[in-house]
């Protein structure tokens, strides 16, 4: 059978699968199990054992569980208060003023979580009701931290950026220093969009309500001190090159412990509940990844990912009309699938169109995790906006409409980082060039 009739056949079994409930996991590995029997004639029982066994071993990704271990202990810890203590007397006097904690605070704490919805729960428990106490507006607080709690997944450690590493084979600490100056211009974007609107609409923003000197100030900013020392220790070794991705999520996990326990928040039932809730997420995605890892295997095997770059090469779009078209695909994938999933279904198949118009992987890491950030404000899926709609009670259409402009912004980042590549590129090759 023709390799562009099997992938109809193998995604319309995904499709009945996934409307039936079928966890993703169990979904994958049934695609490619379908693949191996009924398209090949290899013996798909010990492949799947195999390729199982040799993806659940891969050392890369003994940094996930850790990563995500160091999330949930800071999730249960006060960083996120101290962290709106220090911020907002800084913040107070821009336009905007006080929204600005919800991007800098979600930055802040990305770089210390890894995870979009931690991000944007662990923010917006301080932020939104202090910000609904001084009467801002509701709905630019809201959108504004469905935005930034994508930072998530961009600003490293990022849990996308080590299973998309691990999927398409790609350096992970590359990953993460090419995320750094993109979560950066995204943050700008989200407050200079903030600054804007509050001067189109200063009705509808409070007056100040913090009156400091710098003195004051600089002493309210001993509270960002915990959170820079463990972003300076956990990003600044991989950067150095003094730890390996995993090494330094060791080191985040010992330091989160320990500002738990100064700030009082450390005990058995928050201890257990941390090792409990990283062992949960962790389980979920390697399983996801198992089942990703077989149906790679059986898509090389059935002949459809070199089929299909074949028909898109011959197709002739340029690598902006491709950048374009899986732009278009994924927010479509977003509407109905989680960001880890989205990544281990689509990179059998795409990867090798990607590789054969001449788009760098590393690059193309990045992409993916800007379009997946926009699949977390995307109904009805979108985690970030379930996050939202538990903190707020407005319901999700209502969550879905403040996000809006913040998910045009990430479309506009996309083809920012098209027309300047270099946003992405320019840190790792200078950095890794000086090793």
């Amino acid at each position: 059978m023709d390799p562009l009739w099997i992938s109809f056949v193998l995604l319309a079994a995904l499709a009945v699968m996934l409307a039936a409930g079928v966890w993703i996991a169990i979904a994958l590995l049934g695609m490619g199990f379908i693949g191996m029997v009924f398209f090949t004639d290899s013996p798909a029982g010990l492949l799947m054992a195999t390729t199982m066994w040799g993806s659940s071993t891969s050392w890369a990704l003994t940094a996930l569980p850790l990563f995500i271990w160091m999330g949930e202990i800071l999730f249960r810890s006060r960083i996120s208060e101290d962290m709106f203590k220090g911020l907002a007397p800084w913040m107070d006097a821009l336009p905007g003023r006080l929204m600005h904690c919800n991007v800098i605070g979600c930055g802040i704490f990305a770089a210390i979580s890894g995870s979009s919805a931690a991000t944007a729960l662990t923010i917006g428990k301080i932020t939104v009701p202090e910000l609904r106490k001084r009467n801002y507006d509701e709905s630019m607080v809201v959108g504004s931290l469905a935005g930034a709690g994508t930072l998530g997944l961009l600003i490293p450690p990022s849990i996308i950026m080590i299973v998309y590493g691990v999927a398409a084979d790609v350096s992970i600490a590359r990953l993460f220093v090419a995320g750094v100056l993109p979560g950066i211009m995204l943050m700008l974007m989200f407050s200079g969009y903030i600054a804007a609107w509050a001067l189109l609409h200063p009705e509808r923003t409070p007056p100040r309500s913090i009156r400091m000197g710098l003195r004051q100030k600089l002493w309210e900013a001993r509270f960002l001190i915990p959170a820079i020392l463990l972003i300076a220790s956990v990003i600044g070794s991989i950067y150095s090159g003094i730890a390996s991705p995993t090494e330094s999520a060791a080191l985040g996990v010992v330091g989160s412990l320990i500002l738990s326990a100064a700030s009082g928040t450390l005990n058995w039932s928050t201890f257990s509940d941390s090792v409990m809730g990283a062992t949960r997420t962790s389980c979920m995605i390697a399983f996801i990844l198992t089942g990703a890892a077989f149906l790679t295997v059986a898509m090389g095997f059935t002949g459809v990912p070199r089929a299909l770059a074949e028909w898109i090469t011959g197709m002739g779009l340029t690598p902006a009309q491709l950048i374009a078209v899986l732009t278009l695909l994924f927010i479509v994938l977003g509407c109905f699938l989680d960001g880890i999933s989205m990544v281990v279904l689509t990179a059998a198949v795409i990867l090798p169109s990607v590789r054969a118009a001449g788009i760098d992987l590393l690059w193309f890491g990045i992409f993916i995790v800007l379009v997946v950030e926009m699949a977390q404000v995307t109904p009805p899926v979108g985690f970030n906006l379930y996050v939202l709609q538990a903190l707020t009670g407005r319901n999700m259409f209502y969550v879905a409409r403040a996000s809006l402009p913040f998910f045009f912004l990430m479309v506009v980042a996309v083809a920012l980082i098209w027309i300047y590549p270099e946003v992405v590129t320019y840190l790792p090759s200078k950095m890794f060039q000086l090793r």
